[in-house]
């Protein structure tokens, strides 16, 4: 079963079980928060936290233990990945207006493209 894209914006869980889930202190949360890479809805001034918030705080932590990105880097990675996946969308709206055969050739040469840059 696929999730749909607006089901992982329910915001579901609580600081406590997503600092459980995560294995990180609740401050840490608080403070990406603070930092501006999260923004947790709010329920009676209870942070409440979507699948999306959960994917993109574990993307936050891999940045920033595993691979020592300073909160500058993780902004700017933020940011460029929610470009990309807005030209994604874009992409995929512009190919439903494109004739097979041309959306074919198209998908080839992009491939063609990123496998030349690639090495």
């Amino acid at each position: 079963m696929k999730v749909k894209k607006e089901d992982k914006k329910i915001p579901l869980y609580m600081i406590s079980v997503v600092s459980k889930m995560l294995e990180v202190h609740p401050q840490t949360l608080r403070m990406y928060e603070k930092e501006g890479f999260i923004c947790p809805k709010r329920l009676n001034k209870q942070r409440m936290y979507s699948e999306e918030d959960i994917e993109k705080l574990n993307l936050v932590i891999k940045l920033t233990k595993e691979f020592g990105v300073n909160k500058a880097g993780v902004d700017i990675i933020l940011r460029m990945r929610s470009r990309i996946e807005a030209l994604q969308e874009e992409m995929k709206n512009i190919m439903k207006f494109v004739d097979d055969d041309v959306k074919k050739e198209f998908e080839r040469r992009l491939k063609n493209l990123f496998n030349q840059n690639k090495e």
